[in-house]
């Protein structure tokens, strides 16, 4: 009985995000919860009611596929509204913890997945102080400024953290030896001032940084257009093991076949320091409706071993 009650629990949970992101306009992902309620239905013979229940998530389905017909005909908006916004930093945050700083940082990377850039700096900032965050941090406010073509504001992000004296020497250089590796990818040469380290071992915070940083990443294809080769995407956003890559509309046909859940084997991942090869999982793939990536792809890639 207690079994069956948290499925139930968990149908309506998925039901109730799903009706919360059709409010807002978030139809693809209104769609997903709606299909994933459904899956969870049709895989318990113990739900009362169970055609009936099935029969109301197909018709709220076809509603919704109806409404995003009209969406891809009509004008899309510039920029999501800010209730919208606030959806999306609550509800597509992936992280576990019970951290304050943790949910802010996923909600912001959440943000910045779906385009808004300027929020998502926002939110980053206020990490900026939190010195258990402080660098992962200021990585992900490069990237957005990187994400915006605006290398030069990522550069003077960078030189106005050194005048403040914020970050410790050692945080300092791994920011700095990071943004090098982004504008070099880019054919950017730069000089960014290098803080001087002293020899004696620096107490540093403890940082919740669990995984190398990932510039880019080599996806394999054994089917679609490019199948038989390797091909290369720069890595847009990072949290631990799980890689966010905006792939341009253009691009859209090669990463066409890909499902959520597919297993992805023979990945290479480039780092500033290494290269190595690894395997992973499709997280997620959404298209980008709104904001300066509109039309482009966010495909979430969460790396399974190294």
């Amino acid at each position: 009985m207690r079994e069956v009650m948290g499925i139930k629990e968990s149908i309506k949970e998925l039901l109730r995000e799903a009706d919360l992101y059709k409010k807002h306009g978030l139809l693809d992902e209104a769609r997903g919860k709606y299909t994933e309620a459904e899956q969870k239905i049709r895989e318990n013979d113990r739900i009362q009611n169970k055609e009936k229940v099935l029969k109301g998530i197909a018709k709220k389905i076809r509603l919704l596929d109806s409404d995003t017909q009209r969406v891809e005909k009509g004008p899309l908006s510039p920029e999501l509204s800010e209730k919208a916004q606030d959806l999306i930093q609550n509800l597509f945050s992936f992280s576990k913890s019970d951290s304050k700083e943790e949910a802010v940082l996923e909600g912001a990377i959440a943000l910045a997945k779906f385009g808004q850039f300027e929020r998502a700096l926002g939110e980053f900032n206020k990490l900026i102080d939190k010195e258990s965050h402080r660098v992962v941090a200021a990585k992900n406010v490069l990237r957005c400024h990187i994400q915006l073509n605006s290398e030069d504001a990522a550069a003077d992000q960078y030189e106005d953290w050194v005048s403040k004296g914020d970050f410790l020497p050692v945080q300092l250089e791994k920011v700095r030896l990071f943004l090098v590796e982004i504008l070099k990818s880019k054919g950017i040469q730069r000089d960014l001032t290098s803080v001087s380290i002293k020899e004696e071992p620096v107490q540093e915070p403890e940082e919740e940084e669990d995984f190398i940083d990932i510039s880019s990443i080599g996806i394999y294809f054994n089917f679609g257009p490019a199948k038989g080769k390797v091909v290369e995407f720069d890595v847009n956003f990072q949290s631990g093991n799980m890689l966010s890559l905006i792939i341009s509309k253009n691009d859209a046909k090669t990463i066409e076949p890909m499902q959520e859940g597919d297993a992805l084997k023979d990945l290479q991942f480039y780092s500033p320091i290494a290269m190595f090869n690894g395997s992973g999982i499709v997280s997620a793939k959404s298209q980008i409706k709104s904001g300066p990536k509109q039309g482009d792809f966010c495909l979430d890639i969460k790396i399974t071993s190294k």
